[in-house]
């Protein structure tokens, strides 16, 4: 299948959303869009040169026309104002949420099927905002938290195990925010569970790290720019290749885990036809409330966008 791939964002995490897809050759046309005159044509020569000399053929377009959205298979929305220090994701709500508004009714103006990622914080109600908007069908559209939190995650293992990252296996669920659940039950190294290898204050302090690791991230270079990237690419690549990749992302739950009317970040399985199977975990009691409780987070947020 001939794939093209839209960018909706410009700044350092979307120039770093199509170089990631170009690094993968992901699909021969990456249109890279933006508002302002001259970023996404400047971003896109920029990249093209570097994918010239590694002898790699995807080939970067960057346009103002969001026009060229009709012809492609996948369009990531990533438009939008980013956290500065000491802000969090919920802070971010209002504004953006007016920005993904009008981005994606242009996005349901000129395509009708494609497969939408979602990266604009606060995520999780962004997802459910432009799900809302476009109308596309729930496995159409996800948001890119979890995939981004996992990253986190891992390394954090990793730092305290020394063992390989190729090696570890892991999960996060809930909101992508202060209410992610990073869970440590499920995670392991080589099929052996993480709790053989780590002590119970190794476990609490990898849990914490997690979860307020970018807002360390943000303070000290202004925002977090090469594992959104990557975490966008991954997922984008389980569709075009169809790899049946399970993955944690924002999805919108219809009776799963209890819950319905809301996208929030649980495992799922993607490919071709974008989630194609929401996973339900076995959740203890602890991570059934804090699960419970990133849903009334992402629940009080989206009672207030402008559906």
């Amino acid at each position: 299948m001939c794939m093209t791939i839209s960018i909706i964002g410009s700044g350092k995490v979307g120039a770093s959303i199509a170089l990631n897809c170009g690094l993968r050759e992901l699909a021969p046309k990456i249109n890279l869009i933006d508002i302002i005159e001259g970023l996404p044509q400047g971003e896109a020569m920029d990249i093209n040169h570097q994918l010239s000399v590694l002898g790699l053929d995807s080939n970067l377009v960057g346009t103002n026309d969001f026009g060229v959205i009709k012809d492609s298979n996948i369009v990531i929305l990533v438009a939008g104002v980013g956290r500065k220090p000491g802000m969090t994701r919920m802070d971010l709500l209002k504004t953006n949420a007016t920005i993904v508004k009008d981005v994606a009714t242009k996005i349901a103006q000129h395509n009708k099927d494609s497969k939408l990622i979602v990266v604009t914080n606060p995520l999780d109600p962004m997802t459910y905002l432009a799900l809302k908007i476009t109308n596309y069908p729930r496995n159409n559209v996800m948001g890119m938290g979890g995939m981004l939190d996992l990253s986190r995650f891992t390394s954090f293992i990793h730092d305290y195990t020394k063992l390989s990252r190729d090696s570890i296996s892991a999960m996060v669920i809930s909101e992508h925010g202060e209410k992610m659940l990073p869970l440590i039950r499920f995670s392991s190294i080589a099929g052996i569970p993480l709790t053989n290898f780590i002590d119970e204050n190794q476990s609490n302090e990898i849990y914490e790290k997690t979860k307020n690791v970018a807002a360390e991230v943000i303070k000290l270079k202004g925002a977090t720019v090469y594992a959104p990237g990557n975490a966008v690419a991954v997922m984008t690549e389980a569709i075009v290749k169809d790899k049946k990749n399970v993955m944690p992302l924002s999805a919108y739950l219809d009776g799963e885990y209890g819950v319905k009317d809301v996208c929030i970040g649980v495992p799922a399985v993607v490919g071709r036809n974008g989630i194609e199977k929401i996973l339900e975990l076995p959740l203890n009691d602890f991570e059934r409330k804090e699960f419970e409780s990133g849903v009334q987070n992402v629940k009080e947020a989206t009672s207030i966008l402008p559906l």
